[in-house]
């Protein structure tokens, strides 16, 4: 089996988005970038959240997103391709899925340490980012949320670079099961439900 790895580095600054009749802010539309990348506390250099009150901080730094997904999201959108970063994940990663990781265990990546803490809820901007009224539906009922990680030591990291993960509650909730507790009952799509 091949080591766990970062396939790409993505951050984007906010930017204004027109959404039925007004004016959102969002830092949904991530780019891939490449060399190595600073990420402290706050996250990755060069990335900031358009709404600090529900995204951001030190227990949601920076986003991560398994590339096995991907194959999925473009059989069920009928599309040939997604670029990375396409759901808002500043590490698009391989080898690493939300069935393989729970709270507390960290990631060795580069020159950082970083900690999961919690599965991605939806949010409408997501219905925003792929310009379709069910996302945020689609998102919680397929099970395929990524992971919000926390910087335990600021760094740099690169696309390329393994993945070590170093585990440590081997007896609570995966990420997966988590994200099921979530989002049992029904998704409102409206709802700015990542709000801790």
């Amino acid at each position: 089996m091949s080591p766990a790895e970062v396939v790409s580095v993505n951050v984007s600054l906010p930017r204004d988005i027109a959404w039925r009749g007004r004016r959102i802010r969002t830092s949904f539309f991530k780019e891939p970038r490449v060399g190595p990348m600073p990420v402290g506390p706050e996250g990755l250099r060069g990335d900031e959240v358009g709404d600090p009150r529900v995204h951001g901080g030190p227990r949601k730094a920076v986003y991560a997103y398994p590339v096995e997904h991907y194959p999925f999201w473009c059989a069920e959108l009928g599309l040939d391709r997604l670029t990375w970063g396409s759901f808002g994940e500043n590490l698009s990663l391989r080898g690493v899925t939300e069935e393989d990781v729970r709270s507390g265990d960290r990631l060795e990546i580069g020159t950082a340490v970083l900690e999961v803490t919690r599965p991605r809820s939806p949010c409408f901007k997501m219905n925003v980012r792929f310009g379709r009224e069910d996302m945020v539906r689609r998102f919680a009922h397929a099970g395929r949320s990524g992971f919000y990680l926390g910087v335990v030591r600021p760094g740099q990291l690169r696309p390329g670079d393994e993945v070590r993960v170093r585990h440590g509650s081997a007896t609570g909730p995966t990420i997966a099961e988590q994200f099921l507790t979530m989002t049992k009952g029904p998704v409102d799509p409206a709802a700015e439900l990542d709000d801790e």
